[in-house]
């Protein structure tokens, strides 16, 4: 169930993401800030990302992609909204093939 400040995003992050804990600083940052939602590696070197939560909380997510961990060099975030889903918690899911 959702309410009316609740918002879902698709994130797609690219540049230098991979190799750097990018997907486990996610989860750390996303946990913490009671997103859900999951995090992957994407086969083509960009990481891929759904968030769902309070449109503020999301908001500041969003912003930290562009940031990312210590060792990220982010150069491109795609934020694209989503339709409500469930998901309990925040996780890393398996590169898809």
């Amino acid at each position: 169930m959702t309410n009316s400040d609740t918002i879902f995003v698709h994130i797609l992050i690219n540049g230098k993401v991979q190799g750097v804990g990018y997907r486990y600083g996610t989860v750390q940052e996303a946990r913490k800030l009671g997103i859900r939602g999951w995090v992957r590696n994407l086969a083509d070197g960009r990481v891929e990302a759904v968030f769902g939560g309070d449109k503020p909380v999301i908001e500041q997510m969003v912003q930290w992609c562009h940031q990312g961990p210590r060792h990220a060099q982010v150069t491109d975030v795609t934020v694209e909204p989503l339709e409500p889903q469930l998901f309990q918690g925040f996780d890393i899911r398996e590169t898809p093939s």
